[in-house]
């Protein structure tokens, strides 16, 4: 490592100040700065001496995603092959090598085309502002591809991409700057303006071309949204239990976004970002406890057979627990107070399931539930801060 970091310093002067390529100069620190310590040194003043700086706390969070996004690509080559054949009772644990070539060869491409896309324009919005890399899509072209189903268009991931950097952070002044989770906004961009490639029966299995007829490859959630149809998938709640059992949901092993299906992925990468301290806890335990109040209260009021479903198979289906652990807790658009993240936390998991259950043209909430609550963080912030001035003011003319 010491003999590159001599051969890329070398370099330096050509993207220094006065240099032949001065204005490549923000994509030359970019890299500089990612791959070796950087070499700012504090001048003046109060400094903190840390060695953890923002791209480290994203490849933090990369870490972290990585058990989601293997068991998304094993999941993928799983499913890929049950819309084949048209038989659901494959064994999930066979053919295991075969599955995770098949998962690869359709989930990379989408890696790198959100990578490819997104960095490009990174880049030029570097370079034309003349300052380094931001470092928060290093976490965001992961995340992009695993909250999308497997069978999206490449293209369509490209043009979302862009909507979701230009629109969602750049207007906005860049990484820190966006008040919404640039993620979940390209999502929403190809919810709404290409809807029958982010919902319906076929889309969530890779390779739906080959899929026999009559064969249908909905997720758990889309079938429970049946229920409040004329014509359900299942006859009843036990029916739908035996398909989707909570050990199975809790797994992964049933049709869904690509990182978002197993809850024990989730949960490694969760210790993860709470043990290096990158996560909230406060933001994943409000949330979940926020869904499962929010169901209990659908449970009292029953009526069909989606109010009834027990509370914790909530917490254990779609993009719940991807959205409390990965979403949620985003430093950027997250409440910044210690009592608003409990808040922030509580009401965007009730909202959540309150979006799934009671409005069937969107079977998963969690993604509206996240964005709202991400414009409301900066007023749920504003009176907490209020709250405690108001507190101490208090408490001062008493003393």
């Amino acid at each position: 490592m010491k003999f590159l970091e001599k051969i890329v310093k070398n370099m330096e002067p050509k993207f220094a100040k006065g240099g032949e390529l001065e204005k490549w100069a923000p994509v030359y620190e970019s890299f500089m700065t990612l791959a070796f310590t950087p070499p700012h040194t504090t001048k003046k003043g109060a400094h903190i001496r840390d060695a953890v700086d923002l791209k480290r706390t994203m490849i933090t969070v990369v870490i972290a995603l990585i058990p989601c996004l293997l068991f998304g690509i094993y999941n993928t080559g799983h499913w890929a092959l049950v819309a084949e054949s048209g038989d659901r009772t494959l064994d999930f644990w066979q053919n295991g090598g075969e599955k995770f070539i098949r998962g690869l060869v359709v989930v990379l491409p989408m890696i790198v085309v959100s990578y490819v896309v997104g960095l490009t324009v990174e880049f030029i919005f570097a370079i034309k502002n003349g300052h380094a890399l931001h470092e928060g899509f290093l976490v965001t072209g992961l995340l992009i591809p695993l909250i999308l189903p497997a069978d999206i268009p490449l293209w369509m991931i490209a043009v979302a991409t862009v909507f979701g950097v230009v629109i969602g952070k750049e207007v906005f002044g860049g990484t820190g700057m966006n008040i919404m989770n640039v993620a979940l906004l390209t999502r929403a961009f190809l919810f709404f303006g290409y809807p029958t490639y982010m919902s319906g029966d076929k889309v969530w299995m890779a390779g739906k071309e080959n899929t026999v007829d009559g064969f249908t490859g909905s997720t758990a959630l889309g079938d429970l949204a049946s229920f409040i149809t004329d014509k359900p998938v299942f006859e009843n709640l036990a029916m739908f239990e035996g398909t989707y059992s909570l050990w199975d949901s809790f797994m992964g092993s049933i049709p869904g976004s690509i990182g978002e299906t197993s809850v024990i992925a989730i949960l490694i990468g969760s210790v993860i970002l709470v043990v290096t301290g990158v996560g909230s806890l406060r933001i994943m335990g409000s949330f979940l406890v926020g869904g499962y109040v929010m169901a209990i209260l659908l449970n009292l009021i029953g009526g069909n057979p989606y109010l009834e479903l027990p509370p914790e198979f909530h917490l254990v289906l779609g993009g719940f627990a991807f959205g409390a652990v990965f979403m949620a807790t985003d430093p950027v658009t997250a409440a910044q107070t210690e009592t608003g993240k409990l808040i922030y936390g509580f009401f965007g998991g009730l909202l959540a399931i309150m979006i799934r259950v009671l409005n069937p043209a969107y079977p998963e909430g969690v993604m509206l539930a996240i964005l709202f609550m991400n414009v409301m963080a900066p007023i749920i912030d504003h009176y907490v801060i209020q709250a405690n001035i108001k507190r101490r003011l208090k408490r001062l003319k008493t003393a």
